[in-house]
Order: structure tokens, then C-alpha cells, then sequence
């Protein structure tokens, strides 16, 4: 069977995935970009945005890991779009028209609405789903590829908390940001269940893997 792996999800040192006050302004809240600086200087970055330069180095190893081997996404309403985007029927997500998931993308909201296809293989599909429903759609449409359980905070936790996530990927970024979304509340005993390996990078941020024995 396929599996469900998260891949790429920072982290504060005080457990934050995302800042308070999150809007269409401000996508991440109060946190801004800085959970997410370390991926922006990577040369995978450089290059998936039509750009030039960039890091080559264990920070750029990881971020390359996002999509091979992925056949399909789920993501929560919080990632797809700010507070009440399901009342503006032009809203599309944040990335344009060109997404940078490439799959069939599954989008978890209370609000379902018609599916969106996108340039460069992404189509957007709404479920009013539990997680273990979302799975079973996504591992459907992914054709024996694994599922990427993209976030954000509230999703990957549920994900864990149904014992759904064989593999994750997450960055510890040295930044305090005091409020927001925390990661692991209500994971307690989560490393019991997984191979934890952790490894510290020139960028100042540690990479850390759960796998599933």
C-alpha cells in the first residue's frame, strides 16, 4: 500500500506551524516567513520558482524529497486559503495558476464546492471527510503512489492522531514565536511508534525524521 508521508513542515523551537492572526494578508499570521526561510534559500526553491542560485547542501537534499514518489495531496481548508475563503467563489488558492503540488490535491473543509482543475497537474477536490475517507480518496486518485498530507498544523496532527502518517518530515526552525498553531499537542508518546533521526544543518535548522518501523 501507498504511504502517507508529510514532507517539508517547519516548526518553531517552541512547536508553532504557524502564527496567530493568520488572513489573506498574512497566510502564516504574526509568524511571517520565517519558518520558512531555510527552504527559500535552497536551490530547489530557486529553481521550482523560475529562479537561479540558491543552496546546494543538506538543507536543499531535503526539500528535494517533497514530490518524487508522490501521486496525490491532502491538505487542510487553513492551507488552501485564508479565514472564509469558502465565500468567494473565485478563490483558487494561493499559488496562482500553476500550483506547485502537481497531483490531484484534496482540500478538507466543512464548505465542499465543485473541483478546480489547475495548470500543470493539479486538480483541487473538496471533502467534507474524515481522515481516514480523505486516505482512502487520495490513495485512490494517487495510483499506487504514496499520499503527501501537506497540513497545515490541524490536519497533519488529526493525521497522527488516527495513526495514518508512516513517514514525516518536519524542520525545527531556531525562531521563538510564542502563539499560533503548536504541532504536538495531544501526540504525547507520538515517538514510540516511529524511528526518530535527527540531523543538524549549516542553516542553523535541525531536520527530523519519524518513520514507521
Amino acid at each position: 500500500m501507498s504511504l502517507a508521508r508529510v514532507h517539508n513542515f517547519s516548526v518553531s523551537l517552541d512547536g508553532f506551524g504557524t502564527g496567530e492572526g493568520l488572513s489573506r494578508d498574512e497566510p502564516f499570521g504574526h509568524a511571517g516567513e520565517r519558518l520558512h526561510e531555510w527552504m527559500f534559500a535552497t536551490r530547489w526553491w530557486k529553481e521550482a520558482t523560475g529562479g537561479s542560485g540558491g543552496t546546494a547542501g543538506l538543507d536543499d537534499a531535503f526539500a528535494r524529497k517533497f514530490q518524487p514518489g508522490v501521486g496525490a495531496e491532502i491538505m487542510g481548508a487553513g492551507k488552501f486559503g485564508y479565514p472564509g475563503w469558502h465565500e468567494d467563489p473565485e478563490w483558487k488558492g494561493w499559488w496562482g495558476p500553476n500550483p506547485p503540488f502537481h497531483t490531484p490535491t484534496f482540500v478538507l473543509t466543512h464548505h465542499p464546492r465543485p473541483s478546480i482543475e489547475m495548470e500543470g497537474g493539479t486538480t483541487f477536490h473538496f471533502l467534507d471527510a474524515s481522515p481516514a475517507e480523505a486516505l482512502e480518496a487520495a490513495r485512490e486518485a494517487a495510483g499506487g503512489q504514496d499520499v503527501r498530507i501537506g497540513g497545515g498544523v490541524t490536519v497533519i496532527r488529526d493525521f497522527f492522531a488516527a495513526g495514518l502518517i508512516d513517514h514525516m518530515h518536519v524542520v525545527v526552525v531556531p525562531v521563538l514565536l510564542g502563539r499560533g498553531e503548536r504541532l504536538w499537542d495531544g501526540l504525547e508518546g507520538l515517538e514510540k511508534d516511529y524511528d526518530v533521526e535527527a540531523v543538524s544543518s549549516p542553516g542553523g535548522v535541525t531536520h527530523l525524521t519519524f518513520s514507521r518501523p
